[in-house]
């Protein structure tokens, strides 16, 4: 019977060979191989440590993956594949599991793009004011151009004023409403319209009047009118549904200078 030489601990090389796909009672029992030449399945259970139960099914996957070669004899021997020959076994694999996957990934990373294109022209409903607000906290931090609101003036509640005042400096910020704010409550990039005249000439309907607020002219949200208890609004990245909007802020900006 050969001998089977004792070496230093396997732990490291067994994680190795877990990193190239085998479980730890394949690497387990391929060691046990490489040192014992070849052994039958109750040797390979008393030189592996691998449960008796499990050693044919995991004998049989390392044949599958090349690592292990089987004799024709009975009792059964088996032999390992020399080490060169076996991880370059694993590494093909590897790589042909890798493109399986690549093929797989793009698909559904191209679906994703699809749903995204889709999604964009969706139109979304939100519900009560905390809602409300953490969508145009997430507008406003998010900006990197401009940022536009028009709507009545109780719309603009103090904690959108200060989330109006984090927005950067950089971000060109334009108000038009039909209140006035407090001097120094907001800074120095906002630029604020005051549309009161454009209510009394009977251009805008005052007491109708939703908040619109519109980040860097892709994201909108409309506050719509209702219980000021439970408010609702509707978000869009729609280009049809932001036009519609965009060109409302036009017609406001343009009676302005009229």
């Amino acid at each position: 019977m050969p001998m089977v030489t004792t070496t230093k601990d396997t732990g490291p090389v067994r994680e190795h060979l877990k990193s190239l796909g085998l479980t730890k009672y394949e690497a387990l029992v391929y060691i046990a191989l490489l040192r014992a030449e070849s052994a039958s399945a109750t040797k390979i259970h008393e030189i592996s440590g691998v449960p008796r139960a499990s050693v044919y099914p995991v004998l049989d996957k390392l044949i599958k993956k090349g690592l292990v070669s089987v004799s024709n004899t009975t009792p059964k021997q088996f032999d390992a594949v020399p080490p060169d020959e076996g991880l370059k076994h694993l590494l093909l694999q590897i790589e042909r599991d890798a493109e399986a996957a690549k093929k797989e990934l793009v698909a559904i990373y191209q679906s994703r793009e699809d749903h995204e294109e889709r999604k964009q022209e969706m139109i979304w409903t939100l519900a009560g004011r905390e809602n409300i607000e953490n969508r145009i906290s997430d507008m406003l931090a998010n900006a990197a151009s401009s940022v536009i609101i028009f709507g009545a003036r109780d719309l603009i509640t103090p904690r959108i004023l200060d989330l109006i005042a984090q927005v950067p400096g950089t971000v060109a910020v334009d108000i038009a409403t039909d209140g006035t704010f407090a001097p120094g409550a907001l800074p120095p990039n906002v630029r604020v319209r005051d549309i009161e005249n454009l209510i009394q000439a009977g251009l805008l309907q005052g007491e109708q009047m939703a908040g619109v607020f519109i980040a860097d002219r892709e994201r909108l949200l409309l506050r719509l009118n209702g219980d000021d208890i439970s408010p609702s609004a509707l978000y869009s990245e729609s280009p049809a549904f932001l036009q519609l909007f965009l060109n409302y802020w036009n017609h406001i900006t343009t009676s302005l200078l009229t």
